[in-house]
C-alpha cells in the first residue's frame, strides 16, 4: 500500500519539476515525466498522432487510488517529443449513470487516427461497463471534428457478430464444429488450452460478438484502417478490418496467434515488413515481451524472441508494450518503443519507458537507456 509519506515524496518530486522553470532535454524511462506545468504527465495506455509540426499524446487519466475512468482520455502536445503541454481532456466520462461510460467504467489504450477522406479523428478504446469488471470486453469510438477535441461515443459492443475469421481452413472450420461446448472442461487444463487454440470462445461468442480488450489502431500505407485487440478470454489477437470512415468494422477480419495469451499489442511497419510487439498475460504485473513478424497485416505472422536488452529486459524494463511512435526521416530513432510502468495501487505514479528502436540481424532491438534525446 502507498503510505502518506510515499505521496508526499512523489508530490515534493513534482512540485520539484515545476520550480526549475527550464525545458526538458532528455527522456528519462520510468521517471517522473513534468509536463511544462510541473504536473506528472497523466495519460497512460496511450497513443502518439503527428499532425502538422505538432505531436499529440492521448492516454488514460489516472486517479491517486483506483484504475476505474473518473475523468476519461486526457491530450498532450509536443514539438520534440520531451516537452508536452496540457491540452485537457479530450473524451470525458458522463454523469448519466445509464450511459456506457459513466464515471466509473473502464477506459483503456486510447489510440486517435485521423480519417483523410471525412478529416475527422477517430479514437478508439477498450471499454468496460461501470460495475461489470472485464466481463463485458467491448470496443468503445469517439469521433471529434477537432483534434483536441471534445470526442463524442458513436458506438461500442462486440466486435463482428455474426462472422468467422477469414483466414479459417475448412480443417480449422470443422474443428471448431466439432468442439461441444456444452461439455464440462476444467480451465487451465490441456483440454481447455487445446481447445482454445482451435477456437472454442470464438465460436461461443460468434452470435454476440468476439471480445476485445487490450487494443490498437493501425492505418496502413494505403490508408486502410485495422483494429487490434486482444480476444477469445484473452487467449488470441485479432485483426479486423475498419469502414472507410474508420467507425465501425467491415466484417472482415483474422486471428492471430492462437491460443498464445498476448495482450498490450503495439504494431509498426518497416520496409513492407509487419512487426508487432506484445506482453504475455499477467495482469497489472509485468512479463517478458513478445514479438512478430507478417509480410501482411492479415498474416501469416512468425513469432521472434523478446526484443528487449538491459536491465530487467524479461520484465520488459518492469513495463508493458502499449504504441510504437513512427519517426519518419530520423536515422537515430525511426520508431519509438512505448510502454507503460503500472502501479494499480496508486496509478497517478504510473511511468513510462519511450526507447528508440534499432536494428540486429533484420530484428528490431529495444535496447534500455537511462535517458536519451530524440532526433526528428
Amino acid at each position: 500500500m502507498y503510505t502518506k509519506t510515499m505521496t508526499r515524496l512523489f508530490l515534493a518530486a513534482v512540485i520539484l519539476a515545476a520550480c526549475s522553470g527550464n525545458s526538458l532535454t532528455q527522456i528519462q524511462p520510468g521517471e517522473i515525466w513534468p509536463d511544462t506545468e510541473g504536473r506528472h504527465i497523466n495519460a497512460h495506455g496511450g497513443g502518439i498522432l503527428k499532425q502538422g509540426k505538432d505531436w499529440w499524446w492521448f492516454g488514460e487519466h489516472k486517479a491517486d487510488s483506483t484504475t476505474k475512468a473518473l475523468v476519461g482520455v486526457t491530450c498532450y502536445r509536443s514539438r520534440d517529443l520531451v516537452n508536452w503541454k496540457y491540452e485537457g481532456v479530450a473524451f470525458s466520462v458522463s454523469d448519466d449513470p445509464d450511459s456506457p461510460i459513466t464515471k466509473g467504467c473502464v477506459i483503456e489504450r486510447p489510440k486517435v487516427i485521423r480519417n483523410p477522406k471525412t478529416g475527422k479523428y477517430a479514437m478508439w478504446f477498450h471499454l468496460e461497463h461501470k460495475g461489470y469488471g472485464y466481463k463485458m470486453a467491448h470496443y468503445g469510438v469517439a469521433v471529434s471534428d477537432n483534434i483536441r477535441g471534445p470526442y463524442s461515443l458513436v458506438s461500442w459492443g462486440r466486435v463482428n457478430p455474426g462472422h468467422w475469421p477469414a483466414n479459417l481452413s475448412d480443417e480449422e472450420r470443422a474443428a471448431i464444429d466439432a468442439i461441444d461446448l456444452d461439455a464440462p472442461v476444467a480451465s487451465g487444463s490441456p483440454e481447455w488450452e487445446e481447445q482454445s487454440r482451435i477456437g472454442r470462445f470464438l465460436k461461443r461468442d460468434i452470435e454476440e460478438g468476439q471480445m476485445a480488450r487490450d487494443q490498437t489502431v493501425y492505418v496502413d500505407d494505403d490508408g486502410k484502417a485495422y483494429h487490434i485487440y486482444c480476444s477469445e478470454e484473452n487467449m488470441t489477437l485479432h485483426i479486423a478490418e475498419l469502414s472507410d470512415d474508420y467507425l465501425s468494422h467491415t466484417g472482415r477480419y483474422v486471428r492471430m496467434a492462437p491460443g498464445d495469451h498476448n495482450e498490450a499489442p503495439a504494431l509498426f511497419k518497416k520496409d513492407g515488413t509487419y512487426w508487432m510487439i506484445t506482453s504475455g498475460c499477467t495482469g497489472w504485473n509485468p512479463n517478458k515481451a513478445r514479438m512478430y513478424s507478417a509480410p501482411s497485416i492479415l498474416g501469416p505472422w512468425t513469432r521472434h524472441e523478446n526484443p528487449c536488452v538491459g536491465p530487467n529486459a524479461d520484465l520488459t524494463f518492469l513495463g508493458q508494450s502499449t504504441f510504437i511512435i513512427p519517426v519518419p526521416g530520423s536515422k537515430a530513432n525511426e520508431f519509438i518503443f512505448m510502454a507503460d510502468i503500472w502501479k494499480p495501487k496508486h496509478p497517478i505514479d504510473s511511468r513510462y519507458i519511450w526507447l528508440p528502436i534499432s536494428w540486429k540481424d533484420g530484428l528490431p532491438v529495444i535496447q534500455w537507456q537511462d535517458s536519451w534525446t530524440p532526433e526528428l
